[in-house]
């Protein structure tokens, strides 16, 4: 199973293309861009309390047979209550 590479940050709806070097995530694919992340986050997902990490860029080539994710998710409460 690939990853989703959901395509904003969950706090401050920011694009992260499937090719974004900001774009970190959970072991459960929660989504941030590096800026909420270390600035807001301190570095621990909101949802799940686990380490957000540097998300993987998927290969170009790759992508026609395993697209990102579409589905935009966010945070109603946004990241302040984090």
């Amino acid at each position: 199973m690939a990853l989703e590479l959901r395509p904003n940050c969950e706090c401050c709806d920011r694009d992260l293309p499937p090719d974004s070097t900001t774009a970190v995530i959970c072991s459960f694919e929660c989504t941030f861009c590096a800026e909420c992340a270390t600035q807001v986050l301190k570095g621990a997902c909101p949802n799940c309390g686990g380490e957000l990490v540097r998300r993987p860029i998927r290969p170009a080539s790759k992508l026609a047979n395993n697209p990102p994710s579409t589905k935009r998710v966010l945070k109603a409460e946004g990241c302040a209550a984090a």
